[in-house]
C-alpha cells in the first residue's frame, strides 16, 4: 500500500538544479561479476547512457542486483536521479542496506506504505511500484525489479505510474527471471530489447523438476494421511536432516495437511500471507531452525536458503503458472556451496504450464551449457 493519500496530496517533482556529486566516491563494491553478468552490466549502462529500454531476462540466483550497480554509478555520476521499485515492501526492504553500503555517499530513501521517509526525496529511491503515484517526471533512470510480478503484472495503473513517473528523456530497465509468453514472443522476433543471463553466478545448471503422479491428494487428506509418493519423500529429507519447502494450492490445503505431517515430525510448521507468525516462521527456516515448512505461494519469490529442496503438491492447479513452477524451482540449489537440490512437482495429472516450466529451465540450462558459463 502507498499509504494515505487525499485530493490534496501534492505529486512529488523536482524542478530545482540537479543535485551535485562532485568529489563522491560513489560506488564502493569490491565484488566480481560473471562473463554473463559483466555482458548484462555493460547493456545496462548503455541503456542509461542513451537513455533507451532494456530487459534483463536473468535465471533465479543469477546475481541481478550486482549487475545493476554500474548502470547506477553511471547515472549518479550524470547528477541523474535513479528509482529501483519492486512490487513487495520485503524485497525493498532486503535491498536497502544493500544499496547503502555500495553508495554510502548517495542520499537513499526507501519508500512503502506507512515508512519514515516515504515524503523524502533521495536522488536514489526504492520504492513499491504504488509509491511512484507519488511522482511526476521526477526520475532519469527507473529500474522495475520483478515486472512479472503481481501486482504490477495485473495492475495496468501501476505501469501508467511508472510512465508517469519518469522524465520524458528517460532510461528504463526491467528485471525478470519469467516473463510472460507475450514478453518471450517479443524477446524472440527483436521487438523488445533484452539480455538473458542464463547461468547462475557459481557456474552450476539449476536443478531440473521432476514430475511424480501422486494421485487424489484432496481426497487423501480427507481420509487423514499424506498421499504415499509425498509422504516418502517428505520422510526422506526428515532421515536426511535436510530442509525443504512444500508448496500448497491454497491456505484451506494447506492448513487440512498440516496435522498429518506434524505426526511425522511435530517441528513441521505452515506459513501463509495473513499469518501473523510470518516473519519469524521465514527467519527459523533461514536460521536452519525449521527443517520442513510447509507454504503457499508467498516464498515463491525472496527466499534464500543455502541447502534445501522443494516439492510442489497439486501442481496442476491453476494457481501454479509456468513462472510460478519456475520460480519455486528456482528456490533449490543457489548457493555456491550447495549448488544443488532437488525439486519434484507432485501432481494429479500433467498441465502444460507444467511442461513449459521444465522446457523453460531446460532451455536456460542448454543455452547457458553453450555460451560456456556453466561447468561440466
Amino acid at each position: 500500500m502507498m499509504g494515505r493519500v487525499s485530493e490534496c496530496t501534492p505529486l512529488i517533482t523536482w524542478t530545482g538544479p540537479p543535485p551535485t556529486t562532485e568529489n563522491l566516491t560513489i560506488c564502493d563494491w569490491s565484488g566480481t561479476l560473471s562473463k554473463a553478468q559483466q555482458e548484462a552490466s555493460h547493456r545496462v549502462v548503455d541503456t542509461v547512457k542513451i537513455n533507451d529500454n532494456l530487459l534483463v531476462w536473468a535465471v533465479c540466483g543469477a546475481g541481478k542486483t550486482e549487475v545493476l550497480f554500474e548502470g547506477i554509478h553511471e547515472a549518479l555520476s550524470q547528477n541523474k536521479r535513479v528509482c529501483i521499485a519492486g512490487p513487495r515492501t520485503d524485497v525493498i526492504l532486503e535491498l536497502s542496506p544493500r544499496l547503502q553500503k555500495v553508495f554510502p555517499q548517495t542520499s537513499i530513501t526507501t519508500q512503502y506504505g506507512g515508512s519514515e521517509d516515504r515524503h523524502e526525496y533521495g536522488q536514489l529511491v526504492l520504492a513499491t511500484t504504488h509509491q511512484l503515484f507519488r511522482y511526476e517526471k521526477a526520475f532519469d533512470f527507473i529500474i522495475i525489479d520483478e515486472v512479472d510480478a503481481f501486482p504490477y503484472s495485473y495492475d495496468p495503473t501501476l505501469k501508467y505510474a511508472v510512465e508517469k513517473a519518469r522524465k520524458p528523456d528517460s532510461a528504463i530497465v526491467y528485471l525478470t527471471a519469467t516473463p510472460d509468453s507475450l514478453t518471450q514472443k517479443n524477446c524472440s522476433s527483436k521487438k523488445q530489447n533484452h539480455i538473458r543471463i542464463p547461468a547462475r553466478y557459481h557456474r552450476h545448471p539449476i536443478p531440473m523438476p521432476r514430475l511424480a503422479w501422486c494421485g487424489n491428494w484432496n481426497k487423501a487428506f480427507e481420509k487423514k494421511r499424506i498421499p504415499t509418493m509425498l509422504k516418502k519423500w517428505t520422510v526422506q529429507r526428515l532421515q536426511q536432516n535436510k530442509q525443504a519447502l512444500i508448496f500448497f494450492p491454497s491456505v484451506n490445503s494447506m492448513e487440512k495437511a498440516l496435522p498429518f505431517f506434524q505426526k511425522l515430525n511435530q517441528a513441521i510448521e505452515s506459513v501463509h500471507a495473513e499469518d501473523p507468525d510470518r516473519k519469524e516462521k521465514v527467519k527459523k527456516m533461514r536460521e536452519g531452525e525449521t527443517l520442513i515448512l510447509l507454504t503457499t505461494t508467498i516464498l515463491e519469490r525472496g527466499v534464500t536458503i543455502p541447502n534445501i529442496d522443494v516439492a510442489v503438491l497439486g501442481a496442476e492447479e491453476s494457481i501454479f503458472t509456468e513462472s510460478a513452477l519456475v520460480q519455486i524451482a528456482g528456490r533449490a540449489g543457489r548457493s555456491a556451496e550447495y549448488p544443488k537440490g532437488d525439486v519434484f512437482y507432485f501432481h494429479y495429472g500433467r498441465t502444460k504450464e507444467m511442461i513449459n516450466a521444465i522446457l523453460h529451465i531446460h532451455n536456460m540450462n542448454r543455452e547457458a551449457g553453450k555460451r560456456g558459463l556453466i561447468d561440466g
